[in-house]
C-alpha cells in the first residue's frame, strides 16, 4: 500500500497523474531549516522526517500491517524548496513578504529542489531533485496583480509555475515537474526500485 505523506493537491495529482494509487496521510511536522542549513540537506531531511512520521503512526495503528495488506506499506514524503544564491525561500509569510520574494526573483534564475523519500519496514531510500528556473523581469505592477490572485500564498518562492506566473518562465533547466513538487521521474525510478 502505497501511502503520499502530504496534504499538497498538486502532490496528489502528480502521482495519480502516473497511474499510482495511493492512500493521503499528510505528516505534521516543523519546517524550519536549520541554523546554516544546506538546501539540499534541508529537503531530504524534511522529506525523510515526513515519511517516517506517517510510517510510524500507521505501523503504531495497525502493528502488523503486512499481515492485513494486499502489499507492504510504503510511504513517500516530499519537500520542496527555492533557493537563490544558495538561501532558502519558503512560502511567503504575507502579502509584503510575497512581494520581497517575488522581486529578488525577478530578471535571475534560482533553483528549485524537492526532496524525497520512501520509508518501508525494510529501507528508507531519500534523494534529491534540482531544478534552474529562469524569470523575466517583474515591474512592481506584475508582482502586485499576481500577489492579487492568491496564489503565492501556499508556495515555496512565492509562485506556481503550472499558474499564472508561467508567463514570467522563458526556460527551466531540468525536470519541470520538480519545479511543482514532486519530480515525478525520480519518484517513480524509486518506487519501482521498492518493487511493492
Amino acid at each position: 500500500m502505497l501511502v503520499l505523506a502530504s496534504a499538497s493537491p498538486r502532490r496528489r495529482e502528480l502521482l495519480a497523474q502516473v497511474g499510482y494509487r495511493f492512500e493521503v496521510y499528510p505528516a505534521h511536522i516543523p519546517e524550519d531549516p536549520l541554523p546554516g542549513e544546506d538546501p539540499v540537506v534541508y529537503v531530504t531531511r524534511l522529506a525523510r522526517q515526513k515519511a517516517e512520521a506517517v510510517f510510524s503512526d500507521l505501523t503504531a495503528a495497525h502493528p502488523k500491517p503486512e499481515e492485513n495488506a494486499q502489499s507492504p506499506l510504503v510511504v513517500l514524503g516530499a519537500d520542496t524548496t527555492v533557493t537563490l544564491d544558495n538561501a532558502i525561500l519558503g512560502k511567503p509569510e504575507d502579502a509584503a513578504d510575497a512581494a520581497h520574494i517575488l522581486r529578488l526573483l525577478s530578471g535571475r534564475t534560482h533553483r528549485v529542489i524537492t526532496g524525497v523519500a520512501l520509508v518501508t519496514a525494510k529501507r528508507t531510500e531519500v534523494a534529491a531533485e534540482v531544478t534552474a528556473v529562469r524569470f523575466l523581469t517583474l515591474s512592481d505592477e506584475d508582482i502586485a496583480e499576481y500577489i492579487a490572485t492568491g496564489e503565492p500564498m501556499d508556495k515555496a518562492g512565492a509562485y506556481g509555475i503550472q499558474g499564472h506566473a508561467a508567463r514570467w518562465i522563458p526556460r527551466i533547466e531540468g525536470c519541470y515537474f520538480n519545479v511543482m513538487g514532486l519530480p515525478l521521474a525520480l519518484v517513480c525510478s524509486l518506487l519501482e526500485s521498492c518493487a511493492f
